[in-house]
């Protein structure tokens, strides 16, 4: 298939998924994850009319997103891998999203960099759902108080939490803890599931899923 078709099928298979968990059409943003692409592989999703991408590093970001920005208005770019503090600035200036937000001192510097800027970059925060040593992400049972914290002691604006499932786990019960500790929290919004499990955190209530090597192929 065409990266184009690709697209077309994920799509697809997502409409699918709203149908059948009784969820209302296009209540599922597509994410799609085009790291370790160039901008030459990510124009033709964009011609496709896709205009929502994840990233996981600030500085490969840097050298492909501003131009593609400048070229097509309305594209909204998330940052979906891990964030260093030193790279807080860039982060802000660039993305529109941040989807990482893992910890205080990110936290911290998020906000600060924030108000210097003048912008107001919703996040999500990253819950660990299966405290994976090796893996990024809150404890969940500190991720309502961290979201708390994060809102109305920093100010920032937190749209929900998200989450990477264990590998080589069902990630039915890591999305169903997730969305539980989101309706705890009173946020709406919750950002999992990926290329092999996104049909799955649909119909746990996932409002956006995270695709790439199922649109833009084998990294």
């Amino acid at each position: 298939m065409t990266i184009e078709q690709r697209l077309e099928d994920v799509r697809q298979k997502i409409a699918a998924a709203e149908k059948a968990a009784g969820r209302a059409p296009g209540s599922v943003s597509l994410v799609a994850v085009s790291k370790t692409f160039e901008a030459d592989d990510i124009r033709p999703v964009i011609a496709a009319g896709q205009r929502v991408f994840g990233e996981n590093r600030v500085q490969e970001s840097q050298g492909k997103w501003p131009a593609l920005k400048a070229e097509t208005p309305g594209i909204e770019l998330h940052l979906i891998g891990p964030l260093q503090s030193n790279k807080a600035a860039d982060a802000v200036a660039l993305f529109d999203v941040i989807e990482t937000v893992d910890r205080e001192k990110i936290a911290r510097a998020l906000a600060a960099e924030m108000k210097a800027q003048g912008r107001n970059v919703p996040v999500y925060v990253q819950v660990n759902t299966g405290l994976e040593p090796q893996k990024a992400g809150i404890a969940p049972d500190d991720a309502v108080s961290f979201a708390g914290f994060c809102r109305d002691e920093l100010g920032l604006h937190v749209l929900g939490f998200m989450c990477i499932p264990p590998a080589e786990e069902n990630p039915g019960p890591h999305f169903a803890l997730l969305a539980r500790l989101a309706a705890e929290a009173g946020l709406a919004k919750l950002s999992m599931g990926m290329s092999g499990d996104f049909e799955t955190a649909v119909a746990f209530g996932a409002t956006s899923v995270r695709v790439g090597s199922a649109i833009f192929g084998a990294r």
